[in-house]
């Protein structure tokens, strides 16, 4: 989710602009000379037992039971896209993770910069940053305190799997299914993810979505997943 951040799009003329120190040098090279499709408005369906049984079946499927969200080890890839209310960004993103570690690179559409944010256990680290690598306790606080940005990178690891992150750290989830019985919403600690596509994952022959937008207030993180499992 966790945690690699991102840039502000202010001005298009002549292309992407200047950058600038330390945070806002982040914010401007990730400029957002891509757009991701908006997340279709979600129809609920009524959220009976078989649902909430398929929806068991699936976290167990998935090792995500326990509500850890670092754990098993998967990847994927794709194209994000981040606003706050005042600037937005976006960028190609790999995300892998595994044994309560993660890695998310992101790298900027036009200028090929790439950040890359660790974590783990000990803490979380941003590399690419003007002013050298940055230390964190937690990857959202480093992302935050370093770039602005609002990205809840740990339950990310869940909900980028359509499934609710631990309860006893974040609060009860409420899910919302769709026609298939797949989670079509699931809301957590005043976040919103919505699910709009999906696709088979090869790996663990699940459907898995492909279009997921989190928001809680002006905060909105994007995902079109190209791939899952990373060449």
């Amino acid at each position: 989710v966790s945690g690699h951040p991102l840039a502000a799009t202010r001005s298009a003329v002549g292309g992407c602009v200047r950058m600038w120190v330390g945070a806002a040098a982040l914010m401007l090279l990730l400029s957002g000379c891509q757009t991701l499709p908006h997340a279709a408005a979600p129809q609920a369906a009524p959220d009976g037992v078989a649902a909430q049984t398929a929806q068991q079946q699936r976290a167990q499927a998935l090792g995500l039971d326990a509500g850890d969200c670092l754990q098993p080890g998967w990847a994927m890839a794709g194209r994000m896209a981040i606003s706050n209310g005042k600037d937005a960004g976006s960028a190609r993103f790999e995300w892998t993770q595994g044994e309560g570690r993660l890695q998310l690179q992101l790298t900027a559409p036009i200028t090929a910069q790439t950040w890359v944010l660790q974590s783990d256990a000990q803490g979380a680290q941003l590399q690419g940053m003007p002013q050298g690598p940055q230390q964190g306790a937690d990857a959202a606080t480093l992302l935050r305190t370093a770039t602005g940005w609002d990205i809840p990178v740990q339950a990310l690891g869940c909900w980028m799997r359509a499934v609710a992150a631990n309860e006893a750290r974040l609060g009860a989830a409420q899910i919302q299914f769709d026609a298939q019985r797949l989670p079509l919403r699931i809301e957590q600690a005043g976040w919103q993810i919505d699910y709009s596509r999906w696709q088979l994952d090869p790996f663990s022959g699940l459907q898995m979505p492909s279009r997921i937008e989190a928001q809680r207030g002006t905060s909105r993180v994007r995902l079109a997943v190209d791939r899952w499992g990373l060449e």
